[in-house]
């Protein structure tokens, strides 16, 4: 369900987390039940107290359509932060306004980036399918990491390759030599989560 119509008590919440034109109006946006009818700022303040400490980047030279999914797969599997390498301007479609609730952080090139990471002392775990990359269930993935991504068909540069801590790769077993950029981004977050994050039941 997407969408629910307004309060229905007769007594709205005493609530400064709640947001009264949600509460009058209704609230349809596409948020888990825990947070209807919560204002925006509220839900950011409650996320950020359990944000898992793996953070995702993704090199964006090419202008990829893929940004917007993987962004909003960042915020199902609740990394820290998104980091967009090379051109501002991203497609936010394909969040469908999670970019909203996921923090996102730009850097203008890859040497940018790596005197970030290497500054908060996180090691960059790079995905892509390349000569000596690791396969993803017998890699390692630490619990603080950056997990780093490239473009969809040329994947990583050679640059964002060479300052990784550690390259991995999806097994495939089809006859394609790549899988879309947003799926493998969104495998890799969930074997992260798989290894890492507490149960949520």
């Amino acid at each position: 369900m997407h969408g629910v119509g307004p309060w229905p008590g007769d007594t709205p919440p005493d609530d400064p987390r709640y947001d009264p034109d949600l509460i009058t109006h209704g609230d349809a946006r596409n948020v888990i039940d825990q947070y209807r009818y919560w204002t925006m700022e509220a839900i950011v303040a409650d996320l950020d107290t359990r944000r898992h400490p793996f953070h995702v980047a993704i090199e964006n030279w090419q202008h990829d359509m893929n940004i917007g999914s993987i962004v909003r797969s960042a915020n199902a599997f609740m990394a820290e932060s998104v980091h967009i390498i090379g051109r501002r301007r991203w497609n936010r479609r394909g969040a469908m306004v999670t970019d909203r609730y996921q923090h996102v952080e730009h850097h203008e090139d890859i040497e940018d980036f790596a005197e970030w990471a290497a500054g908060a002392g996180i090691p960059l775990v790079a995905v892509d399918n390349v000569p000596g990359a690791v396969p993803l269930d017998r890699a390692d993935l630490p619990e603080r990491c950056v997990l780093l991504f490239g473009q969809e068909g040329p994947g990583l540069s050679h640059e964002a390759l060479a300052t990784a801590s550690s390259i991995v790769e999806i097994t495939q077993y089809g006859s394609t030599r790549s899988i879309n950029a947003s799926a493998a981004a969104a495998v890799v977050m969930y074997e992260w989560c798989r290894r890492w994050a507490a149960p949520t039941s």
